[in-house]
C-alpha cells in the first residue's frame, strides 16, 4: 500500500508539472520554453521543497535567474504544500557536461558519449544540436514583420530590420538593434530570419544567442577543436546573435567573435546584432570591438508610447481570437507601459481566463481581478535606491558602506540581501542592478543564490526577508 501511495504522489507531482510547463510555454512563448524550460524535469519532492533538474550548470542557472520566480508562484497554486523550488543539475550520463544538447529521449547519442570517449567525438556530439539545421524550430513563428505593430517609436527599427531583410545586396553592415527588455528586438530578429529563409532557402541563416556561442566556443575550447567551431561559424551567409551583452568580460570569447565578425565582413555576409544597450554602453565588451558594432547601422527601438500599445493590444487580440472591449485595452495601453511582453502576457492570461471558464465575458473588473498581482507591483514601483535604504537602516550601516568594496560580514551579508530584493521586486536587470552596487552582473547571481540557501538554513534570515519586504511593499 506505501508503494501504491508513493507511486499516487509521483504521478501527481509530474501531471502538475506538466500543467506548469503549459502556463509558462504560454507565457514565455514557445522558443524561451524550448531552450530553457522544456530540458527540466522533477527531480524530487521532500518536506515542501520540489527539487527540479537541470541537465548543465549554466542552463540551471540562468533558468534561476529568469525563471525561478515565475516557476514557483505557478507551483505554489497548483499545491500549497510546496513551499519551496529547487534547481540542482541532473546528469543524463556520466560524461562530461554536454546533456543540455541532447534532445530527450536520444539514447543513440547518450551511447555515443558512453563509448567514444574521444576529445574530437566529444566535441561533436555536444555540437549536434546544429543551430543552423535547426533554424526553423527555434524561431516563433509569431514573430514576422506583418506581426510587428509600428509606430512612432519603433519605426525606424523596423524599417531598417525589413531592409536588411529584402535586400539582395548588404545594405548596411552590421545591423545593430538595442532596447530594454520587452520591446520587439527579439521579434524583428526572428523576422528578418524567417523572411530570409523564406526568401531563399539556399543561404545559410544562423541566429543563436550570445550565451549558446559562448557555451559552444567553451566546448570547442575544452576538446581541443577551435577549426570546427570556426568553420561553423565562418562560413554562414548570414549571422544573428541575440543579446550580445552577455559577451561581457568574457576576453576569448570576444576575442573569438571579433575574428569572425572581421571575417564574416570580409567575405561579404550580413551580420545581425541584438542587444540591452547601444554599442558604446556596453560594459565589459573591449573597445575595438565596440568599434565594429559601431560600423554599420545602430537602431534603438523606444519604450511603446500609448497609441502604439493600444494597438498591440487590437492586434494580438484579433490574432487569438477574443473580443476585447475598449475600456479594457485602454485600461492596459495605461497602466502596462515598461514592456510589450508584459503586455501582451497579460492579455494571454485574460484570454485564458475567458476561454477556462466556459467563454466568460471580458470585463474591465475581471480584467482588475486577474491582473491584481501584476498591477499591484506595477503600482508599488519599488526601487533600487529604496531598497538599498531600507536594507541599511535595518542593519545599521549606511548605503555608502553598501556600495563600497569592503568584504567584513556585517556590510556583505546586507549587501546580497538587497541584492535579492532588487532581484524579487524590481523588474531591473542583473546588470543594471549590478551597477548600483558598483558590481557586475556575476556578483548579483550569486548574492542571489547565497540568499536562496540561506533561506532553506536560516530562519532568521527569513524573517529578516520578510520584515524588509514588508517595509518596502507599505
Amino acid at each position: 500500500m506505501a508503494e501504491e501511495a508513493i507511486c499516487k504522489e509521483n504521478i501527481s507531482i509530474n501531471d502538475q508539472w506538466e500543467e506548469v510547463c503549459g502556463q509558462l510555454k504560454m507565457e514565455f512563448g514557445q522558443t524561451a520554453f524550448d531552450s530553457w524550460l522544456k530540458p527540466l524535469s522533477v527531480a524530487s519532492f521532500d518536506n515542501g521543497v520540489m527539487n527540479i533538474g537541470a541537465p548543465t550548470a549554466f542552463m540551471k542557472n540562468w533558468v534561476i535567474t529568469h525563471y525561478s520566480d515565475r516557476i514557483h508562484r505557478i507551483w505554489e497554486r497548483k499545491n500549497p504544500e510546496i513551499k519551496k523550488v529547487n534547481f540542482v543539475v541532473k546528469n543524463i550520463s556520466s560524461a562530461p557536461d554536454m546533456s543540455s544538447n541532447l534532445r530527450s529521449g536520444d539514447n543513440s547519442l547518450i551511447w555515443r558519449i558512453k563509448s567514444t570517449p574521444t576529445p574530437q567525438k566529444l566535441y561533436e556530439v555536444a555540437n549536434s544540436y546544429n543551430e543552423g539545421e535547426a533554424l526553423a524550430s527555434k524561431l516563433n513563428p509569431a514573430y514576422t514583420f506583418d506581426n510587428f505593430v509600428v509606430g512612432k517609436t519603433n519605426e525606424f527599427a523596423y524599417a531598417a530590420a525589413r531592409k536588411v531583410a529584402e535586400s539582395k545586396t548588404i545594405p548596411f553592415n552590421p545591423l545593430f538593434l538595442y532596447s530594454g527588455v520587452g520591446l520587439g528586438k527579439t521579434h524583428l530578429m526572428h523576422a528578418i530570419a524567417q523572411y530570409i529563409k523564406k526568401a531563399d532557402p539556399n543561404r545559410t541563416v544562423v541566429y543563436i544567442s550570445a550565451e549558446q556561442f559562448l557555451y559552444k566556443f567553451v566546448n570547442a575550447l575544452r576538446y581541443k577543436d577551435t577549426d570546427s567551431f570556426k568553420e561553423q561559424f565562418r562560413t554562414v551567409d548570414v549571422l544573428m546573435i541575440d543579446d550580445v551583452q552577455f559577451l561581457a568580460n568574457k576576453t576569448k570569447t570576444q576575442d573569438e567573435f571579433f575574428y569572425t565578425f572581421n571575417s564574416l565582413i570580409e567575405s561579404g555576409k550580413q551580420i545581425i546584432l541584438s542587444a540591452d544597450k547601444s554599442p558604446n554602453d556596453l560594459d565589459g565588451i573591449e573597445n575595438r570591438l565596440k568599434s565594429r558594432l559601431n560600423s554599420g547601422l545602430v537602431a534603438d527601438i523606444m519604450p511603446a508610447d500609448y497609441d502604439l500599445r493600444l494597438g498591440i493590444l487590437h492586434k494580438k487580440a484579433q490574432q487569438i481570437g477574443i473580443t476585447l472591449p475598449d475600456n479594457v485595452a485602454e485600461f492596459l495601453a495605461q497602466k502596462i507601459s515598461s514592456s510589450i511582453r508584459e503586455l501582451e502576457g497579460s492579455l494571454k492570461r485574460i484570454a485564458a481566463h475567458s476561454q477556462l471558464l466556459s467563454g466568460h465575458e471580458i470585463t474591465l473588473d475581471m480584467t482588475q481581478d486577474v491582473l491584481k498581482d501584476m498591477l499591484r507591483s506595477i503600482d508599488r514601483k519599488t526601487t533600487i535606491d529604496e531598497i538599498q535604504k531600507k536594507v541599511a537602516e535595518y542593519f545599521n550601516i549606511s548605503v555608502k558602506e553598501m556600495q563600497s568594496s569592503r568584504r567584513a560580514r556585517n556590510v556583505a551579508r546586507p549587501r546580497q540581501i538587497a541584492m535579492y530584493l532588487a532581484k524579487q521586486l524590481t523588474s531591473r536587470s542583473l546588470p543594471e542592478i549590478g551597477r548600483k552596487f558598483d558590481r557586475d552582473h556575476t556578483t548579483v547571481m550569486h548574492a542571489v543564490r547565497k540568499v536562496e540557501e540561506l533561506l532553506l538554513e536560516d530562519v532568521s534570515m527569513t524573517e529578516s526577508i520578510e520584515a524588509l519586504r514588508r517595509a518596502l511593499e507599505s
